[in-house]
């Protein structure tokens, strides 16, 4: 079974800048999906942004025009470059890749934007 580990996150200060990786142990070919997800404290698990295989994206409203997905599948990693981060964006980030019979997650990159 891939596995997925997210790098990238940290502290940043509001209108900065992060890119976050998700790494798989394997060949994402097999995910038609790949996506991002975040979870604030105290609040449930929302989508941010996802890509297809064939390159289509979809993102939350809240982020759109400021995070841009992005996947390489010869590297097998997909990508989310964040900017003009805000306090709100705040929250540990996770990597999804869906599968026709999985669904795997990583265990998450903590993404703080603080002054």
């Amino acid at each position: 079974q891939v596995q997925l580990v997210e790098s990238g996150g940290g502290l940043v200060q509001p209108g900065g800048s992060l890119r976050l990786s998700c790494a798989a142990s394997g060949s994402i070919f097999g995910f038609p999906v790949m996506g991002w997800y975040r979870q604030a404290p105290g609040k449930e698990r929302e989508l941010v942004a996802l890509i297809t295989s064939g390159g289509n994206t979809n993102y939350a409203d809240s982020v759109k025009g400021r995070f841009t997905i992005s996947r390489d599948n010869a590297k097998n990693t997909v990508y989310l470059q964040m900017n003009s981060l805000r306090p709100e964006d705040t929250a540990l980030y996770y990597c999804n890749a869906k599968g026709p019979l999985s669904d795997t997650w990583g265990q998450g990159t903590q993404v703080t934007v603080s002054s």
